[in-house]
C-alpha cells in the first residue's frame, strides 16, 4: 500500500513549468537539432513530458554560429510548418542566445524573448571582460538581462558569492534542468544547488540540443525527481511568458 500511494502522489510530468525558455530545437543553424525530422522528434518528446510552449534560442556566436534574424526566422517558419503537418498543437517562437564576447554589440534590434528579455551567455572558462558594463548598456536600452545557466561557468565555482554581484545589477538567472541531475558534472550540480538554496534563480529551461538530453530529461521527469526537487520553486516561466 505504501508503494501504491507513493507512486500515486508522484508528479511525473513537467506541466508545472510548462514553458521552455531556452532550447536549440530549430534545425541546422547551430549545435542543436540538425534537421527538421529531429526538431519535430525533440518537440514531440518534450510535449509528451508536459511542455506546451517553446521559446527557441539558437546561438548567435560570430565565430561558430553567425546567425541573424533571417536565418532564425527561416528555421522557425520551417518548424512551424512541420508542426502543422504533424498535427502537433504547441506554441513555438524564437529569440536567441547571445555569446557576449569581443564580437557582441549592444543594439536596439536584438532578438529577445517577449518583453525585451535578452538571453546571454559567456565562455564557460573565463568571465567576459567588462561584462558588467555590457549588462549596464543593455539595461539602459530597456532590456531585461537573463544569464543562461550560471551554474555552468566554472570561473565562479571557487567564489559563489560572485553570483550575488550579478543579482545586485539586476540580472535574472536561468537554470538548466539537467544541472540538478548531475548531467554536467558534480561541481555544476553543487553550484546549482547553492543557487537554488539561496533562491537566486528566476527561470528554468531544458537547453535541449539532442536526444541524449531528451532521454536524461525524460528519466528525471517521469521518475518524479524533477518535481520533487524543483516543483515548488518559484520559477517565473509562466508569469513572464504565458
Amino acid at each position: 500500500m505504501f508503494t501504491f500511494f507513493k507512486k500515486k502522489n508522484r508528479v511525473e510530468d513537467i506541466e508545472w513549468l510548462g514553458i521552455d525558455v531556452h532550447s536549440h530545437l530549430l534545425p541546422g543553424i547551430d549545435d542543436g537539432a540538425p534537421d527538421l525530422v529531429q526538431s519535430l522528434d525533440l518537440i514531440r518528446g518534450l510535449n509528451n513530458l508536459g511542455f506546451s510552449k517553446f521559446l527557441c534560442t539558437p546561438h548567435i556566436f560570430a565565430e561558430l554560429y553567425p546567425n541573424n534574424p533571417d536565418t532564425i526566422k527561416t528555421a522557425l517558419l520551417e518548424v512551424k510548418a512541420g508542426l502543422q503537418g504533424a498535427g502537433l498543437d504547441v506554441v513555438l517562437d524564437a529569440a536567441a542566445e547571445y555569446m557576449v564576447d569581443e564580437n557582441f554589440r549592444v543594439a536596439d534590434d536584438l532578438l529577445c524573448l517577449p518583453g525585451k528579455y535578452v538571453l546571454i551567455e559567456m565562455s564557460y572558462l573565463s568571465e567576459t571582460p567588462g561584462i558588467e558594463q555590457v549588462i549596464f548598456d543593455l539595461k539602459i536600452r530597456g532590456y531585461h538581462v537573463i544569464l543562461a545557466h550560471p551554474e555552468r561557468y566554472s570561473f565562479n565555482h571557487a567564489d559563489p558569492l560572485r553570483f550575488s554581484r550579478y543579482k545586485e545589477i539586476g540580472v535574472l538567472f536561468q537554470l538548466n534542468l539537467l544541472s540538478v541531475c548531475g548531467y554536467y558534472g558534480k561541481e555544476v550540480k553543487q553550484i546549482a544547488e547553492y543557487l537554488l538554496e539561496n533562491e537566486l534563480y528566476d527561470l528554468a529551461a531544458t537547453d535541449l540540443h539532442h536526444n541524449r538530453h531528451l532521454r536524461a530529461l525524460s528519466t528525471a521527469v517521469t521518475s518524479g525527481f524533477l518535481h520533487k526537487r524543483l516543483g515548488n520553486y518559484g520559477f517565473k516561466n509562466k508569469e513572464l511568458f504565458s
